[in-house]
């Protein structure tokens, strides 16, 4: 397929390159070639944030900066993560490192090409072509993408992948994506295992995990994703498949040692520093994670991908160390955040605990127990969410702490713990919240092995034959404790035995109502979840009217009409242009390549992975 669009008079570019010189060499041949926009940034940090609130076309981005400072690959990896990256921008790193190995790890990150350097106009423009080649290529799978058809564009994916057209494998990578998203995770896995077959890939296995995951396996996915990172020790986001898979079973201490992997080998991440910070919080390890999440404060505050409840963990951390300046320093924080943002009432929520624990510092217990008061009178409303619980839970904790009297609000320590205890994993979360008050945690265990009970007892209704039984007891209870989890069981057993209930049709509304009311719960525990599911890969993309891919599809679809009459002759003059143009027409004559395998790093962590795993199975 001929490139869709040889006029880029309107598009925009972004040079990312700490060296005046290559960054003014990489601008010159842009605007050369006919680039309408070229921008600059010298730092990966401020690339983040232009890239932020900009749309480029292009980004051709430096791989290295500054010793201590975020990579390329760390932009890149986190814009990846958070679903800041449109489809329609081609992403191009530039290295100085001969071997291709050392960017190998980019091509997961969704990259279009690399250049080394020194490079030539020519070996630029050809790039470029290539990328915007493949953009046009699939145009039509992510035209279905916007438009929401995810089953028409997964349908797109698997007739490239089975007929081995041009970008066959990363066709078949967004097809299994799109089978994720739709809930077909035995198809998911079958494409993943046929990509496997055909050319053995790290995101085809990471795939494979994703989906015994999201089927409710998350053994099988552990044991597939310890074979993974033994293969690639490097492979961040395997890591933070198995940090969810960890948790999704209630073990923090392996989620904790995942969650470091995933970070020691992006150190910059600013997601995944707020993942290991959190769980560092909720684990008891209240010094390390004031450190981590004070890190994150300083990296991302500006950025999208900060998540304002790593402030209030802080602000908690702070606390507890007495440190006076730094609390002020989170809730002046707030202040940034809500003047960029005033009518956001969540960030109103937080900073008012961030405003009680002043109160607490500064031994103004009268006005913080009001404060408790306040946010104890919400716990049975449906806006009252598992966040919520959580920092109350932690208020309520650090007033026990220092002797305070609660009598009167210390009940919604026992509602908090009968509504959200849905497991394990969530139970020893909510305790994890009460760990400077171990009565309270104590509590809390108590409160999920009481609605473990609930259950236990409805469903032996169930199995002695009355499934009518069991569901008026779940619905009974639910209802009660609002637990998500016992209006689902009902749902389950509703589901099943129905025609065995006579009343079926009534539980059911009884079931939607809650769920209107209260929302349709998601059940799965997940830690900070944000953008993208862990491992998933991103299907943003952005609507404009000269780059959507609908747009981009028509121009294709149009270019491929005129192709009918011929191409136009390339330039025969010398210009930058000319280079352009002859690259086309060079990459235009080649088969399209398809996406190689990554090859594997060597000096990888992987021996620390396996001691922390030792160290967890002695505990």
């Amino acid at each position: 397929m001929g490139l869709y669009d040889d006029d880029l008079s309107t598009t925009r570019a972004l040079v990312v390159d700490g060296n005046p010189t290559s960054r003014a060499i990489l601008v010159n041949q842009l605007r050369d070639f006919g680039v309408g926009t070229v921008e600059q940034a010298t730092r990966s940090i401020d690339a983040r944030k232009v890239l932020e609130i900009k749309n480029f076309d292009i980004v051709l981005c430096e791989q290295y900066f500054q010793p201590g400072t975020p990579t390329g690959q760390d932009l890149l990896d986190d814009l990846r993560r958070n679903q800041l990256l449109p489809f329609a921008t081609i992403f191009i790193m530039v290295t100085g490192e001969a071997s291709y190995a050392k960017v190998a790890e980019a091509a997961e990150s969704a990259l279009d090409g690399y250049l080394i350097k020194p490079h030539t106009a020519t070996g630029l423009a050809d790039r470029l072509y290539q990328a915007r080649q493949r953009k046009a290529a699939l145009a039509e799978i992510f035209a279905a993408i916007e438009a929401g058809d995810y089953e028409r564009g997964a349908q797109l994916c698997l007739q490239r992948f089975d007929t081995r057209s041009a970008y066959w494998l990363y066709a078949a990578r967004i097809g299994a994506e799109l089978l994720m998203r739709v809930d077909r995770y035995d198809d998911a896995q079958r494409l993943y295992e046929a990509v496997i077959a055909a050319k053995t890939l790290p995101w085809a296995k990471l795939g494979v995990a994703r989906a015994q995951l999201d089927r409710g396996e998350p053994m099988r996915a552990i044991s597939t994703l310890e074979n993974l990172i033994g293969e690639d020790p490097r492979y961040a986001d395997a890591y933070d498949v198995l940090g969810r898979a960890q948790f999704e079973l209630g073990n923090h201490e392996q989620t904790l040692a995942a969650y470091k992997m995933a970070c020691a080998v992006t150190p910059y991440s600013i997601t995944r520093l707020q993942n290991l910070g959190h769980m560092s919080y909720y684990s008891g390890a209240r010094a390390e994670a004031e450190k981590i999440l004070g890190q994150c404060a300083r990296l991302g505050l500006d950025s999208k991908m900060f998540d304002a409840q790593t402030l209030v963990l802080l602000a908690f951390a702070r606390l507890e160390a007495s440190d006076r300046k730094g609390l002020q320093h989170c809730r002046d924080d707030f202040v940034k955040l809500i003047d960029r943002d005033e009518k956001n009432q969540r960030l109103q929520r937080l900073a008012g605990i961030v405003d009680a624990l002043l109160l607490i510092l500064d031994r103004q217990f009268a006005r913080s127990v009001e404060a408790v008061r306040g946010l104890a009178a919400k716990v049975k409303d449906p806006e009252f969410d598992i966040e919520s619980a959580t920092n109350l839970i932690a208020l309520m904790a650090q007033l026990a702490n220092k002797a305070i009297e609660l009598a009167d609000v210390e009940p919604a320590v026992d509602a908090l713990g009968m509504r959200y205890a849905t497991g394990r994993s969530m139970n020893e979360l909510l305790a994890g919240a009460a760990g400077v008050h171990p009565p309270y945690a104590e509590r809390l265990r108590a409160a999920g092995s009481h609605v473990l009970k609930l259950a236990e007892s409805a469903m032996s209704l169930s199995l002695g034959g009355d499934p009518a039984g069991a569901v008026r007891n779940l619905l009974a209870h639910g209802q009660e404790t609002l637990n998500a989890k016992l209006i689902e069981t009902a749902h389950l057993v509703l589901q099943r035995y129905a025609d065995k209930i006579p009343q079926a049709a009534q539980y059911e509304q009884a079931v939607q109502d809650w769920r209107a009311r209260y929302g349709s719960p998601q059940l799965r525990p997940a830690l900070n979840e944000q953008g993208r599911r862990a491992g998933g890969l991103p299907l943003q993309t952005d609507r404009k009217a000269d780059g959507s891919p609908a747009a981009v599809f028509a121009a294709a679809q149009a270019t491929t009409a005129l192709a009918a009459d011929g191409p136009p002759a390339p330039r025969s003059d010398g210009s930058p242009a000319a280079l352009f143009a002859r690259a086309q027409a060079a990459a235009a004559a080649r088969p399209p390549s398809t996406e190689p395998e990554s090859p594997r790093a060597d000096g990888s962590p992987a021996a620390a992975f396996a001691a922390a795993q030792n160290r967890q199975g002695k505990t």
